[in-house]
């Protein structure tokens, strides 16, 4: 229960550790990015997609793990390999954004499950009880709550003793009290998430789920109780990653699962793939249209330059042209008053 005004009881990663974790987020942080990124702009951009519920709540756990892959993987990166201490407000601001991304995150996940329960077991009402307006309120409800619980240590709650001693070993500047309000808080959801009857996939959902979430959990509970030793420390270090790993197993679990989000994504591969091809047609047209009136310039005797340079009208150059013809035909060549003047 020393101090640890330097942070240094927190940078407890070995070399070895450093380097696999930080091969591990810059892998799966990327990754994670690009494919929630891919289901959120496939959502916004289709209107049939976002005036639905369903894809509402998912375009929000889209938009969670976006910002859980940008947050996570910079603050985790910036603190245990790059050991840089910001300051109790720049932490605090970084931990804040984590902690809305992963919340957001099960939150998401909760009214995801709570709408599958009504479509399934609740089909005949389904539309009078889950309207769009109903599912934005929910949306607005859920993330004005997370983010003001995820600031809450910037705007004061933190560890009265601040870094002597420090109250957990796992973040610094955390109050106990906190981390055992939000540990709670997410498990709830769980538990809530866990207590809604869903489709055949349930098990394999709900094994992900706790797969990913339970060791850090168990790990910041244990905090809140007593002294972490430094492997266990280590062990946590581990165990967060799961975490953002979890949040790129949820488009594939969620998202591309569904039918429709998939006939978007093709569409939209096609009209890219469509305009792709365009451009290379309409790069690649002038250069056919000039040979071929290069070659036909050539083949009646003019250059194109040469017509240019005269300034002829079409109608006069098409008019030239039918005189040089008459000519190479035997009719007696006739001399345009206007050229000659010329």
């Amino acid at each position: 229960n020393g101090s640890c005004e330097d942070l240094k009881c927190f940078m407890i990663l070995k070399p070895e550790e450093r380097t696999a974790i930080g091969y591990i987020c810059l892998l799966t942080g990327p990754v994670t990015l690009l494919e929630n990124a891919l289901v959120l702009g496939i959502i916004a951009s289709t209107a049939a997609l976002r005036h639905r519920p369903s894809y509402l709540f998912m375009g929000s756990l889209a938009l969670a793990d976006v910002f859980a892959s940008f947050f996570y993987t910079i603050s985790f990166v910036d603190f245990h390999l790059f050991c840089r201490n910001d300051g109790p407000a720049a932490y605090l601001f970084k931990l804040g954004g984590v902690t809305m991304s992963f919340t957001g995150s099960v939150g998401s996940l909760l009214l995801t499950a709570l709408d599958r329960f009504l479509c399934l077991h609740r089909a005949s009402r389904y539309k009078v009880l889950l309207t769009r307006r109903r599912a934005l309120l929910a949306l607005l409800l859920l993330w004005s709550t997370i983010i003001f619980v995820s600031f809450l240590p910037l705007m004061g709650w933190r560890c009265l003793t601040g870094l002597s001693p420090p109250c957990s070993r796992l973040f610094p500047y955390i109050s106990r009290g906190y981390l055992a309000c939000w540990t709670s808080g997410v498990l709830l959801q769980a538990r809530m998430r866990m207590d809604i009857r869903l489709a055949r996939t349930l098990g394999l959902i709900l094994l992900i789920l706790v797969t990913c979430w339970l060791p850090g959990l168990s790990l910041m509970l244990a905090d809140v109780s007593m002294v972490l030793s430094e492997p266990q420390q280590r062990a946590f270090a581990f165990c967060s990653i799961l975490c953002l790993v979890n949040s790129g197993v949820n488009p594939l679990l969620y998202a591309l699962r569904c039918r429709d989000l998939r006939v978007a994504l093709v569409d939209r591969l096609g009209c890219l793939l469509g305009l792709l091809a365009c451009c290379r047609r309409s790069a690649g047209t002038p250069r056919s249209v000039s040979g071929q009136t290069q070659t036909e310039a050539s083949r009646d005797g003019i250059s194109s330059p040469d017509l240019g340079t005269y300034g002829l009208s079409q109608q006069e150059e098409h008019g030239g042209v039918g005189k040089q013809k008459e000519v190479a035909q035997g009719k007696p060549k006739v001399y345009d008053n206007t050229v000659n003047a010329s």
